[in-house]
């Protein structure tokens, strides 16, 4: 059915009771795995509703405990995803799956209580392509806290909507997504060949498709980031490759937020060359000071780590404050550096590394 909208195509809305389908891959997630089950298993919704478990070559005992769970409840259904590769899997469990909606989860974070039956809600009344909700962070270490404030602050990750937006309207992606079957067919399902962006990329084809995207501020996910420094350095570097691979193939379909971190990496990278140039002389008189305004974003850049790292928003301890300041750098810096490799060489075969062998600890 056609809305009024000219130029926009509304989703299928299907009875309340038609039955829900949630997809989650799973690697290397032993400590996270069973609260992330659970609190999806305690989501309430008219009809039948199915956990489809695509389950990598997981390291740490992960698979063993999907096993357990799955002779706990015959709701959840176990698939092999050899590849690893997040869009595989995620396709592999949709393809699994039997019911009209599809709800994407994700391994290291926690449904809030009627998230599923509010985003459902919201499906049929805005009849979107797709709907999402606010991804609040959480930690409870002094690292994973700062990650988390970093996440959950324009200053961390640019401001989109679903990292503290409070306004319901059209957006340009949604974190994780509740979807029509039928749409997610239309469009072909995830593409494979990206390995991290993957759910933006999907995003896009279902705009171009007609649809909206939808941003409900009222659905609300915890989300628990990296437990150590080497493991977000990692993860936001591959991230960024990925980032800099979209650019090359999508051009200006890409939000200029993105642009941000790399245009960092460059200006310190310049500010370097003319530091040197100046402290070996091979600079001087008014060609230095002229050139010395290059040394003006990384110094303001410094000053707003530092002020944001002993304010509120670098936490309560000091420990917390020396995490926040190291986490925001290592962030926009891996980042930035991984769109910039992406940009000129591509993404090709890069992974996120930063949960293969990752033996995490049990949660309290």
């Amino acid at each position: 059915m056609q809305s009024s909208e000219p130029g926009r195509k509304d989703a299928p809305v299907v009875p309340d009771d038609a039955g829900v389908s949630f997809v989650m891959p799973v690697l290397n997630e032993r400590g996270y795995l069973r609260r992330a089950v659970e609190t999806v298993l305690s989501q309430e919704v008219d009809g039948p509703a199915e956990l489809i478990l695509a389950l990598g070559p997981s390291t740490d005992g992960t698979n063993e405990v999907a096993r357990e769970l799955a002779a706990e409840d015959d709701r959840i259904v176990l698939v092999d995803n050899p590849a690893a590769d997040i869009p595989v899997g995620l396709n592999i469990a949709i393809r699994a799956g039997r019911y009209p909606t599809v709800v994407r989860v994700d391994a290291h974070s926690e449904l809030r209580d009627g998230y599923t039956r509010q985003a459902l809600a919201t499906l049929s009344r805005v009849r979107a392509g797709n709907v999402g909700g606010v991804m609040r962070a959480d930690g409870r270490t002094p690292f994973q806290r700062a990650v988390a404030r970093a996440y959950n602050s324009p200053v961390g990750l640019g401001g989109g909507a679903y990292h503290g937006g409070t306004q319901e309207g059209e957006a340009e992606s949604a974190y994780l997504g509740v979807m029509r079957r039928a749409v997610l067919e239309e469009v072909g399902l995830f593409d494979e060949s990206i390995r991290r962006g993957e759910d933006w990329e999907l995003n896009l084809r279902i705009r171009r498709a007609g649809y909206r995207v939808w941003f409900d501020p009222s659905l609300s996910v915890t989300y628990w980031p990296r437990e150590s420094w080497a493991r977000l350095a990692r993860q936001f570097h591959a991230t960024g490759r990925w980032r800099g691979e979209l650019v090359r193939r999508f051009g200006r379909g890409n939000s200029l937020r993105f642009f941000a971190p790399p245009a960092l990496v460059v200006a310190i990278g310049l500010s370097i060359v003319v530091g040197l140039l100046q402290l070996t002389g091979l600079l001087t008189g008014w060609w230095s000071v002229a050139a010395s305004v290059v040394h003006l974003p990384v110094l303001a850049y410094i000053a707003l780590v530092v002020v944001w790292a002993i304010g509120p928003g670098g936490g309560k301890g000091w420990r917390d404050k020396l995490w926040t300041a190291a986490v925001l750098p290592t962030m926009h810096l891996m980042w930035g550096a991984g769109f910039l490799a992406g940009v000129a060489r591509g993404a090709h075969d890069t992974v996120d590394t930063s949960r293969l062998g990752d033996r995490n600890t049990p949660l309290p």
